[in-house]
């Protein structure tokens, strides 16, 4: 009886695939805590991040990081995810979310969801989100975790020695000169956060946003510890609001992993601080605002806390700066 020799070619695919596995199930490296500072207490806390261990392999495995270039980063894995989040068979996993991230209930203006998404965009009674009366104050245009840079030009952004570019995060080079040396602040909404988002000032705007096409990176510290530029790749859409006391401020929001979509709301071209603009679909974004030069003092507690590399969290409606 003769045997056949083994096939040289299904050996090696063999080997790879072992080693590939290997390398998947291969710990990572231990990562920092997301460490944050409670704006009403001034307490260090840490956060407990959604999808944590799933953020990590992406970002710090091997296999993790070729599954993120090929695969996760994509539309086509957020679209289907956020399909199955409108899925009414989704609603079950609101409860246990619920309770694991302590989200208030209490002030939202419903309390029967169809499905996550219905959940996870709800709208808040109006008393819950006090808006800053103040016409010379600027109004946190949403819930979530705050940096905020007085010069954006001269301000290290997450890593050390890495400057934002505002030129190819607007990707409109006559705009993005006349913030280059503005002010920035940073909103990143985590999934337990609120997800609708208001203007932050009154003014006159554009009746819908200028959208510029990207992918779908997360936009969690732990992502943008290791690829910073995040936010000029992602999908993102803008538009600046004309006001008599802060000039032109840009308001611009930021897909992100597993976030279905961003929806504007608001109709219109005259707008109310407050007022609300739009809201995403699951999963956790970011909102920017760009300010020009010299349009806004920035509250201390924001740049201090920035200035030790803390995000600070904030509620939509609360103060954020002032007329300089």
């Amino acid at each position: 009886m003769k045997f056949k020799k083994p096939n040289k070619k299904w050996g090696l695919i063999w080997l790879i695939s072992i080693i590939i596995f290997i390398l998947a199930i291969f710990p990572v490296p231990s990562q920092h805590p997301i460490k944050y500072i409670e704006r009403a207490t001034g307490e260090v806390k840490i956060e407990n991040v959604y999808g944590e261990k799933w953020l990590d392999w992406l970002y710090h495995n091997p296999v993790g990081e070729a599954t993120l270039f090929t695969i996760a980063k994509r539309k086509f894995i957020t679209s289907i995810y956020g399909d199955m989040m409108d899925d009414p068979k989704s609603a079950k996993k609101i409860a246990p979310f619920v309770k694991e991230y302590e989200v208030d209930l209490s002030i939202a203006q419903e309390q029967n969801f169809t499905s996550f998404n219905d959940f996870f965009t709800r709208k808040l009674k109006p008393e819950a989100r006090p808006i800053v009366a103040d016409s010379l104050a600027a109004a946190s245009p949403a819930d979530g975790k705050i940096l905020a840079y007085e010069n954006v030009k001269n301000s290290d952004f997450y890593i050390k020695g890495f400057r934002f570019n505002v030129d190819s995060f607007l990707s409109n080079p006559e705009l993005s000169k006349k913030y280059e040396d503005g002010s920035m602040i940073v909103f990143r909404l985590a999934p337990p956060d609120y997800h609708r988002y208001h203007f932050p000032v009154s003014g006159t705007t554009a009746s819908s946003n200028t959208k510029i096409d990207g992918y779908y990176y997360s936009v969690s510290p732990l992502a943008l510890r290791k690829k910073a530029e995040i936010f000029c790749l992602n999908k993102r859409e803008y538009g600046v609001i004309k006001n008599p006391v802060f000039g032109d401020v840009v308001m611009v929001e930021v897909g992100a992993t597993m976030v279905g979509s961003m929806i504007q709301t608001y109709t219109g071209t005259t707008v109310k601080k407050g007022e609300e603009k739009g809201y995403f679909k699951f999963g956790g974004s970011t909102v920017v605002l760009l300010f020009e030069k010299d349009r806004i003092k920035i509250d201390n507690d924001l740049l201090i806390n920035t200035s030790k590399g803390l995000e600070t969290t904030i509620k939509m409606g609360e103060q954020i700066g002032v007329k300089k």
